[in-house]
């Protein structure tokens, strides 16, 4: 399987939908509490303006190395 790393932009910022949907079309309560988990230890979002992003390669990482651990 190939790795999603590979084709990501490591510095694509994506929103709080794209990250929803790419855990599995999580709920906005349900991001909200991983990101303020601190076992978790889910990537922290940038602010621009009032809106939430991220790195997408952060959320890959995070995905893969959660796979990994299950």
């Amino acid at each position: 399987m190939n790795s999603t790393n590979d084709t990501c932009n490591p510095h694509r910022r994506i929103p709080a939908g794209t990250v929803q949907q790419m855990c599995g079309d999580i709920s906005a309560m349900t991001l909200h509490r991983w990101i303020n988990n601190p076992d978790l230890d889910f990537p922290k979002p940038q602010y621009i303006g009032r809106r939430r992003y991220w790195r997408e390669a952060d959320i890959v990482a995070w995905l893969e190395a959660r796979e990994v651990a299950a």
